[in-house]
Order: structure tokens, then C-alpha cells, then sequence
């Protein structure tokens, strides 16, 4: 069994103080683990680079929420992922279901940012997910198809690779509901399967792909010891360090068992 990965997404959430506190205790409790699990945490722009900072001597890394899906120039607000790279960031979120809502971010638009941040040499964690009308309509399976395949389909095997993909059922994320085991195991299998017919089994599986939906340390151990669940993208969990933490052990404990 490959290593999983847990990322946590702070989203806007954090003033400075509270943001150096909760980063320092995680690598407080995360230290003398001796983890296999990646950490990724993603907090606020302002945040970064005391992100990396800090994880020079943490058992994390860092990774941004968002990017621009243009490369530099006159576009006030925007972070390139240029701008990231200098940062020592590894890792950014794009196509988060609070973007595609939100700011009418589209398939192709998400497309524009994975291509942006592979050029920059970071690790797109792409997320994919249906709203609760498209489940209860049976709808979920070729929701995620078109959204996975239009944004992601057009890559080479090799860039491809090197992508990270998070499903978070919209229904799920801070509603308090969290799939079932079955059905995060079941959403995840038609992924793997559907990479696999376009780039082959051995990058299907290599492939990350984690689970976002109020996932919490009371339910990641049975989520995460679903055979296709290879992790976590971490909501309003991660913005407690003992909650957190206890999602890594989660993770840790599957790996041991398996």
C-alpha cells in the first residue's frame, strides 16, 4: 500500500496570531511520529510563507488554495502560481466546489490552472464532486466523468502523474453529512477506473485520490481504510491541531495494518 496523504484547506479562516499558533502546534504533535502520511496544509495567501517557513523543521509541507489560470500581468487580486513556486509551495487546490460556485469557475478554466501549475513544477490537487440534486438524480457518476475529463484528460501520461485528485461530495462539505464509507469507496473505484482506460493500470494506481467531505477523526479510519480512499482534503478539521492530528493517525494506522 502506497503512503497516504492528508491536506488540510484552511480556507478564510485564521488571523496571524491564531494561524502561527495552530501550525506550530501541529508540528508540535506531529514531531517524533516517524509518519509515512503526507501533510500538506493550505492555509490563507497572507499565510504562506510562514507556512514554509515552519515546515522547514515540521513534518508538513504547504500548499496554496487557489491560483490564476493566467501566467503574470494586469490582473489585480490574482496569485500566479509563479508566485508560488518562489514561495517554496508544493502543492494547490483549484476547482474546489466553493470556486465553481462561487466564482464560476468551469471545467476548462480549472484545465488552464493544472496546465499553469505543472509548468511551475507544483502539484495540482484537483477536486471533483456532484451537488446533492445530481445524486439524488442518479446523475453523480457522469457528473465527475466530464468534470475529470475535461479538465484533466488533455494532460500527457507523465504530467498526469503528477496530479493529485480530491472528491468531495458538495452535499458533504460542512454539512455535517460525510458519505458513507460504501459510497466514497464506490465514487472513488469509477475514478481510478476511468484513469486507468485513459493512461493505463499502473498510473491508476500510483494516482492519489483522496476524500473531501467532513471527514473528522471520529470516521477517517473507515474511510481511509477503503481501498480506494488515499487520503484526506481536510476542512473545518483542520483548523484544530488535536482534530487533526488525529486524522493523521487515522491514516497511520491503516498504513501499519496493511
Amino acid at each position: 500500500m502506497k503512503p497516504k496523504m492528508v491536506i488540510g484547506n484552511w480556507k478564510m479562516n485564521k488571523s496571524f496570531e491564531e494561524a502561527d499558533d495552530l501550525m506550530i502546534a501541529i508540528g508540535e504533535q506531529l514531531a517524533g511520529l516517524r509518519l509515512e502520511t503526507g501533510v500538506v496544509l493550505c492555509p490563507p495567501y497572507l499565510y504562506l510563507e510562514l507556512a514554509t517557513d515552519l515546515a522547514q523543521e515540521a513534518e508538513f509541507t504547504v500548499g496554496a488554495q487557489n491560483c490564476s489560470e493566467l501566467k503574470n500581468g494586469a490582473v489585480t487580486g490574482e496569485i500566479s502560481a509563479e508566485m508560488l513556486a518562489h514561495l517554496d509551495v508544493e502543492f494547490c487546490i483549484v476547482g474546489h466546489s466553493e470556486r465553481r460556485k462561487f466564482f464560476h469557475e468551469s471545467n476548462q478554466t480549472i484545465a488552464k490552472k493544472t496546465d499553469i501549475l505543472l509548468e511551475s513544477q507544483l502539484i495540482p490537487v484537483v477536486c471533483c464532486g456532484e451537488v446533492i440534486e445530481e445524486r439524488k438524480a442518479g446523475q453523480h457518476f457522469e457528473v465527475v466523468e466530464k468534470q475529470i475529463k475535461e479538465s484533466l484528460f488533455h494532460l500527457s501520461k507523465e504530467d498526469f502523474e503528477s496530479v493529485v485528485i480530491a472528491y468531495e461530495p458538495v452535499w458533504a462539505i460542512g454539512t455535517g453529512e460525510t458519505a458513507t464509507p460504501e459510497q466514497a469507496e464506490e465514487m472513488h473505484a469509477f475514478i481510478r477506473q476511468l484513469i486507468e482506460k485513459k493512461y493505463g493500470t499502473e498510473t491508476a494506481y500510483a494516482t492519489y485520490i483522496l476524500y473531501g467531505g467532513s471527514c473528522n477523526a471520529q470516521n477517517a479510519l473507515e474511510l481511509f481504510s477503503q481501498p480506494n480512499v488515499d487520503g484526506g482534503l481536510i476542512g473545518g478539521a483542520s483548523l484544530k491541531a488535536e482534530e487533526f492530528v488525529g486524522i493523521i493517525e487515522a491514516a497511520e494506522t491503516v498504513i501499519k495494518e496493511n
